[in-house]
């Protein structure tokens, strides 16, 4: 059992290895949206954040599989891995649902389909006043707070 724990916690620990580091780029990436006015480079940039969106996903799968499958080896009966579990399904929705939605219309006002490809004219009103409203910061604080209450729940296991 020990032997098949260490490598599933092995391939958890590679799928948020995975997932920090596409977020890394997605993050860097809302900080630069706001301020970019060469369309072009704007572009670049959301296609970039996108591009990051399909490892975010692999990885995030991966962390998945791994985590829950060495909780049902080890046979954690405690109540921490299934708090990170909701602590990751809430911060992922709250994600989706407010800078993900933001970074949409600023796609969309900049042309580019949701499968990643300039196919519109750019939408010069539209995009000023999403890149206006556009706050990076809620994505940075929301996903740091949930990053660091699962981080306290695997390491404290508090119950």
């Amino acid at each position: 059992m020990y032997a098949w724990y260490s490598w599933l916690v092995f391939v958890h620990l590679l799928g948020v290895f995975g997932f920090l580091m596409s977020h890394g780029v997605a993050t860097f990436v809302t900080f630069r949206v706001r301020a970019e006015k060469d369309v072009t480079a704007l572009r670049a940039l959301l296609a970039l954040s996108g591009r990051s969106g399909i490892a975010m996903n692999i990885s995030l799968l991966v962390l998945l599989a791994g985590g829950i499958s060495a909780a049902i080896v080890a046979d954690i009966s405690s109540g921490w891995p299934i708090a990170a579990l909701v602590v990751l399904i809430v911060v992922s929705g709250l994600m989706s649902a407010f800078p993900g939605r933001q970074l949409r219309k600023i796609r969309t006002a900049a042309g580019i389909t949701r499968r990643i490809k300039v196919t519109g004219e750019v939408n010069p009103v539209a995009l000023a006043a999403s890149q206006a409203t556009f706050n990076p910061w809620v994505s940075v604080v929301t996903g740091s707070v949930g990053l660091a209450i699962i981080l306290w729940l695997m390491v404290l296991k508090p119950f």
